[in-house]
């Protein structure tokens, strides 16, 4: 056998093992309160992997975030608008300026992130999710 395949069984072995534990994570939400108790898990990750776009769990990031959309896709109505709009949105409505916020990014920042110059990363739209209590995918176009 070889080492590539050696090491694949390994890993698939380690993961029926494990399965039982993984797999509330990993699995698509079935209702409002799973859905509500993954978006919980999504934080806590956020908050584990902060602004490290390469830390290890990212792909768990990744799968959990895809999960949660497919369900919010399906179930939740959303506003039509998405990620700088929602910002603008809700700087509107709070009557906020780019200079309420310093601590999301510079007013230079903000107003390229707010004129489509920039995206947001991964570090402002965790930082805004609190700032505004709304969930991170609030931030983060389709």
């Amino acid at each position: 056998m070889h080492y590539a395949q050696i090491r694949a069984d390994n890993i698939l072995s380690q993961a029926i093992k494990y399965w039982k534990y993984v797999a509330p994570v990993l699995t698509y939400p079935k209702n409002e309160h799973t859905y509500h108790w993954l978006v919980a898990r999504l934080d806590e990750l956020l908050d584990i992997v902060g602004e490290d776009e390469k830390h290890p769990f990212m792909g768990l990031v990744d799968a959990v975030s895809n999960l949660i959309s497919v369900y919010e896709a399906a179930k939740i109505k959303k506003p039509k608008f998405r990620g700088i709009a929602a910002l603008q949105f809700l700087m509107d409505t709070q009557q906020l300026t780019q200079a309420d916020l310093p601590e999301i990014a510079s007013q230079g920042v903000l107003s390229e992130i707010l004129n489509g110059k920039r995206i947001l990363n991964l570090r402002q739209i965790k930082l805004l999710a609190k700032r505004f209590k709304v969930e991170p995918a609030t931030f983060i176009d389709d």
